[in-house]
């Protein structure tokens, strides 16, 4: 098991790099977070919470205990992602994060999302992301830009006090 990075470590500060080598240790990789991830009830992990500046996540959702609603889906690696379009209208959520024990954040994502990602084949998927799934995608996808929960809750906290004058 991958230890998991916890708020204040760099490495969740930091931009990750894009993946170029889809070797077999990447495979393993995948494996050692899958592994992390489903010890710490989570649905989603990013590599730099495992302390490696890689732009890969893994979204696998499924009912447990810090998410007894969420909807089942099958262990997505995501590589290189990038979001193409987005809806206008948000969503307020409740999130939580390994990276940050025991809190959690009401946070506003785009309802859908059309992302294109890569696959450990190399092979690019486009795909169109709703709801729970949506917002997985949104948060890991803001660990590989260095941005994490307290960022993302302070970003818009700016937004709506700034609304509000």
């Amino acid at each position: 098991m991958l230890a998991i990075a916890q708020v204040g470590e760099e490495v969740l500060t930091i931009q990750a790099q894009t993946i170029t080598d889809f070797t077999p240790e990447l495979g393993r990789v995948v494996d050692e977070m899958l592994l992390s991830m489903e010890q710490a009830k989570g649905v989603g992990i990013a590599a730099p919470q495992v302390h490696l500046s890689l732009a890969l996540f893994i979204m696998a959702s499924r009912p447990n205990e810090r998410y007894p609603d969420a909807p089942y889906i099958a262990p997505t690696v995501v590589i290189n992602p990038n979001i193409l379009e987005y809806s206008d209208k948000l969503e307020s959520g409740e999130e939580g994060c390994l990276s940050i024990q025991d809190r959690r954040f009401f946070i506003s994502r785009h309802e859908w999302i059309q992302v294109k990602f890569q696959d450990l084949d190399e092979q690019w998927h486009v795909q169109t992301l709703t709801g729970f799934i949506a917002r997985i995608f949104q948060h890991e996808y803001d660990h590989l830009k260095g941005i994490t929960l307290f960022e993302r809750a302070a970003m818009q906290e700016r937004v709506s006090s700034e609304a509000s004058q």
